[in-house]
């Protein structure tokens, strides 16, 4: 190779390089359009997708997960040195991390928040009843004791989802949470409902060494704000993502593709994503009779609810196995019961063994994720078809979050989850979660997977468990889809994730 050409190289790649580095200088704002006012910014009190892609900025959690869904420390030191039975975890602390407020962390802190995680949120209560004791062993050392083994309990604290968040003592007796302190990378500036949310960069924010590495390793704040603009309607966040009057558009119709990949920002697309899921109400009402839940099941032709919400077999599948063929945790335990075009006969014949006297099956569903809304369309056929009288309430995804912790209000609610890394941060596997389902069946199936400690065997162990949500019914898995963001071409350092995260971001 001649020396003019090497040399050319040569400057080429300094030229990158140096213009890398300029590139991450900080400074920017970026403008993020979300599917709507969050309901709350109290990320243990709520499980709401939005909730924690909003408030993971501002708080942090002793874990996180790693780009391949391992459990790694965040405010933690290290991952916990746990006892030869399971029983006992020593999380030691990292030294000199900041509180928003300008304290500094301690054991005291990390022990009043665990307490009022255990206390308030869904998954805190599902820890709850396997933790004996949380307590400080010294200024930067806590002590987990539990009353058994206990395997998703570091994937329970690494969750951002009803997060086990770590705040100042003295704003642990607070509920609802009105102090928004936390020792994340950026802090709240201000929040005008219905129309911003200010995240503004904390100087003294205490990063981890080493390069980024999903949620975890390196976070750095090159952007000086984020704000997170409430966009509920999709045809709205659609045409602002084409204009190109947004950085980054979350949840974006898939049938958008085309308008999106020629508009003025880029497709970003997350494959597979995750599954939607009509989650039953098996506490009281219409769906607290398995038989119904179980005509439910049969009725639903998830086939073409999929094509209805997703337009085409590129961004879905029919799957009934709760996690996909690429997931460990695949399995088909258990899915004989999942007819992809539905079985009416069978669903009237159940409803006529139920008894059915026409009493309204409530729907309760939002448009602002407009794939939920087209399956409640196609699921309100098959239901009426199948002898179902069926009620839809079409609400905003915050007055959703709120209506269905209160079982006297629906009999179905629909969601979706991306594909969790531990199957035991699934909501239906807590009790508390809304849809309340609680059985012995359940509890013996769970108890065997969660005091499991070696991974093989606990692989093997929830095809048992998928078999019993499959007998039992108290949530229904539509299939798999991929989702569609989109995000202007010189925002860069975004990597595409279920809840997408912004530090590590940067403009070019």
């Amino acid at each position: 190779m001649k020396a003019s050409v090497l040399a050319a190289i040569a400057a080429l790649a300094l030229t990158t390089v140096s213009g890398i580095a300029l590139a991450q200088e900080r400074g920017g704002v970026i403008d993020v359009a979300t599917i709507g006012e969050p309901p709350t910014l109290d990320p243990m009190a709520s499980t709401a997708d939005l909730v924690g892609i909003i408030t993971q900025h501002v708080f942090e959690t002793l874990y996180t997960f790693d780009e391949s869904w391992n459990v790694t420390p965040l405010l933690a030191e290290d991952l916990p040195t746990i006892s030869d039975d399971g029983r006992t975890y020593e999380i030691r602390l990292r030294e000199g991390v900041a509180f928003h407020d300008g304290s500094t962390m301690s054991a005291e802190d990390a022990v009043a928040s665990l307490e009022r995680w255990m206390r308030i949120a869904t998954r805190g209560r599902q820890a709850a009843e396997v933790i004996e004791s949380v307590e400080a062993q010294d200024e930067r050392t806590i002590v987990v004791r539990l009353n058994a083994p206990y395997a998703p309990l570091t994937a329970l604290l690494a969750f951002n989802n009803a997060a086990a968040i770590v705040i100042p003592a003295a704003n642990a007796a607070q509920e609802p949470l009105s102090d928004i302190v936390g020792t994340g990378p950026y802090r709240l500036e201000a929040r005008v409902p219905d129309q911003y949310i200010q995240l503004v960069r904390f100087e003294d924010y205490a990063a981890r060494d080493g390069e980024p590495n999903g949620y975890g390793g390196a976070r750095r704040q090159f952007l000086d704000e984020i704000r997170f603009v409430p966009v509920p309607d999709p045809n709205t966040r659609i045409e602002g993502a084409v204009a190109g009057q947004f950085a980054y558009v979350d949840a974006l119709p898939v049938e958008a593709y085309p308008r999106i990949a020629s508009g003025a920002t880029e497709p970003v697309i997350l494959a597979p994503f995750g599954w939607p899921v009509f989650v039953m109400n098996t506490k009281e009402g219409l769906a607290s009779d398995l038989r119904v839940r179980k005509a439910v099941q049969a009725a639903l032709a998830p086939e073409d609810m999929m094509l209805a919400a997703f337009g085409s077999e590129d961004f879905f599948e029919i799957d009934a196995a709760w996690y996909p063929s690429s997931h460990v945790w695949h399995t088909q335990e258990g899915t004989e019961p999942y007819r992809p075009e539905g079985d009416t006969e069978a669903a009237r014949a159940l409803l006529a063994e139920a008894g059915y006297d026409g009493t309204p099956l409530r729907i309760l569903t939002s448009r602002q994720y407009e794939f939920h809304y087209k399956m409640a369309e196609v699921a309100q056929a098959y239901l009426q078809a199948a002898g179902f009288t069926v009620e839809m309430d079409v609400v905003e995804w915050a007055t959703l979050t709120q209506r269905r912790a209160d079982p006297a209000l629906w009999d179905i609610y629909i969601t979706h989850s991306p594909f969790l890394p531990e199957p035991s941060l699934m909501g239906i596997m807590s009790d508390t979660s809304p849809g309340w389902w609680a059985s012995p069946a359940k509890a013996a199936a769970l108890e065997a997977f969660n005091t499991q400690s070696d991974r093989d065997a606990r692989i093997a162990l929830f095809a048992d468990v998928q078999r019993v949500i499959y007998e039992e019914a108290p949530a229904y898995k539509v299939g798999n889809f991929n989702a569609l963001a989109a995000k202007a071409p010189n925002l860069e350092g975004v990597v595409p994730a279920p809840w997408p995260y912004f530090w590590n971001a940067y403009l070019r």
